[in-house]
């Protein structure tokens, strides 16, 4: 083993560690030249950010909604002591604005992105109001601190309806009915994000964790940070990575061997999450899950195929088994490996309100459970 040499100095009756010292002051004094250079590089890594944001602001305009200051945001957000939950851009507070109206206050972590989820969901929701779609109300920029303001849905999320078992909440499922009334909504949603806008907005993140519900238990769509905008008559989008959370990406995003990759991703992320709805079963990821388990979808597929009924805890009418029944072939429709199998949301809508015997049970929508694409350099929120 090597040893370390350390030659002293003697003065008089004292002794100087020379190597020893000099070791030290290297290394602290390395320590100070990469903590500088580390934080000269942030300092102009955020400014390079903040001309980007603000360049985006400036063209943007002055409409509504409304910027507020830092301070405005503190004090909505009442000093962030509310706090409604975590998303992968950062947290949720409860907050008011002057004139009363509740809102949630979600601050962006300075460490996420380039500010491009800031400037999408300004840039996609920003401008746009459907009654199924979350309003913004308001934002903030100053530096690195960015808060986007949003109406406030005190039902929370889809999520906490559909796998209460899961999340163990002691609530009653969702009635057929309303489910019906819930994909609807969201479909009409979606079918105005890619139909209704001047620009198509691609979403890449439906599911029931971004779906909030109102007062009345009306859905919303929310959490555009991953989404994109391109022409309404575009049919193929590039994306450098897939983008979106497992378990709700369409193949297209994982391989081009299986379509390019457009609107139609959205529509298969709405089949997963309207599957979800009807069987009450996370829709479980294929790299990390018990592979002894049955893939979702095909253990849905099959009781269609053999007219099984659903096993739900609540007693069902034959209408709410029409209803049900209704929802999961438009879901399996929507879940088609190839795009160009699914519908549009339009069709979606119009399959939703028209009658059961209209429809027919699609192809099988899923290839064997073993060559399932296997996720990859994907971005959740």
């Amino acid at each position: 083993m090597a040893k370390l040499m350390i030659f002293f100095l003697h003065a008089g009756t004292h002794v100087i560690p020379i190597a020893a010292s000099s070791v030290a002051a290297f290394i602290a004094l390395s320590l100070v030249v990469a903590a500088t250079l580390y934080l000269s590089l942030k300092s102009r890594y955020n400014e390079e950010i903040n001309k980007k944001v603000e360049m985006f602001l400036k063209a943007y305009g002055t409409s509504k909604p409304t910027r507020y200051t830092f301070p405005e945001v503190k004090k909505i957000a009442r000093r962030f002591k509310d706090k409604l939950g975590q998303g992968g851009f950062g947290s949720v507070y409860k907050g008011e604005l002057p004139n009363g109206v509740p809102v949630a206050v979600k601050m962006l972590e300075s460490s996420t992105g380039e500010g491009e989820e800031f400037i999408n969901e300004v840039a996609t929701i920003g401008l746009i109001h459907h009654a199924n779609i979350v309003r913004l109300l308001g934002f903030c920029s100053e530096g690195m601190r960015r808060a986007l303001i949003y109406e406030f849905m005190p039902n929370e999320s889809l999520e906490k309806y559909i796998f209460t078992h899961v999340c163990n909440i002691s609530r009653q499922p969702l009635a057929p009915n309303k489910m019906l009334d819930i994909a609807l909504a969201t479909a009409r949603g979606m079918e105005y994000m890619h139909q209704g806008c001047n620009q198509r907005i691609l979403h890449f993140d439906i599911k029931p964790h971004n779906i909030l519900l109102d007062y009345n238990f009306n859905p919303k769509i929310s959490d555009f940070g991953l989404a994109k905008l391109c022409a309404r008559d575009q049919s193929i989008v590039t994306l450098t990575a897939a983008r979106g959370t497992m378990g709700y990406i369409a193949p297209e995003l994982y391989s081009q061997n299986f379509g390019g990759v457009s609107y139609k991703s959205d529509v298969y992320s709405f089949g997963m999450l309207v599957l979800e709805m009807v069987s009450g079963r996370r829709n479980s990821d294929p790299s990390v899950e018990n592979q002894d388990e049955v893939y979702l979808p095909e253990w849905i597929y099959e009781k269609v195929i053999n007219g099984q009924e659903w096993e739900l805890t609540l007693e069902m009418t034959a209408e709410d088994k029409e209803k049900m029944r209704q929802l999961t072939i438009v879901a399996l429709w929507c879940i088609q490996w190839n795009p160009k199998n699914r519908p549009s949301m339009t069709k979606v809508v119009n399959m939703l309100t028209g009658r059961l015997q209209n429809l027919h049970i699609p192809p099988k929508p899923f290839v064997s459970s073993d060559n399932r694409p296997m996720p990859q350099n994907t971005t959740n929120t």
